[in-house]
């Protein structure tokens, strides 16, 4: 995926890439915590999402859920999956919204991985919907 220079490259494997995307669409589609927008890098995920829930009990959920079955995957336990601080802010208009997911979405092909982003099978720009409903105040992580 992404040619990451530092960190962790778990997010390469394509199993534990997997994870992660089932996880952010289960989290917005059947436990209903968020509409958002999303792409999977080798060493790192950005999120953008309406919240429904607390942004720190999503975190938990999401790093919780996803970070059990990578573990699993890559053969690891007892050590952390994710690091245990995210970046979160809250957007305020819709036009740094739209910017905001421009960033996301493009940032495979802004790291030379796909063209176009829509063919990026880690990124919500490949879901060919609008997520985000009214495309109101939401928050980066």
């Amino acid at each position: 995926m992404d040619r990451a220079p530092t960190g962790p490259t778990w997010l390469k494997d394509a199993r534990v890439a997997a994870v992660v995307k089932n996880t952010l669409l289960a989290g917005g589609e059947q436990w209903g915590l968020f509409d958002l927008f999303w792409v999977i890098m080798a060493n790192h995920v950005h999120v953008l999402v309406q919240p429904h829930k607390k942004p720190a009990d999503i975190t938990c959920i999401l790093k919780s859920a996803s970070s059990r079955e990578a573990n699993r995957i890559l053969g690891r336990s007892g050590e952390p999956f994710w690091q245990a601080e995210s970046y979160d802010r809250w957007v305020r208009d819709k036009k740094e919204f739209d910017k905001i997911v421009h960033y996301i979405e493009w940032n495979p092909v802004s790291a030379g991985l796909v063209s176009p982003a829509e063919d990026s099978p880690w990124s919500s720009a490949s879901e060919q919907t609008d997520n985000i409903a009214g495309h109101g105040p939401a928050l980066l992580s």
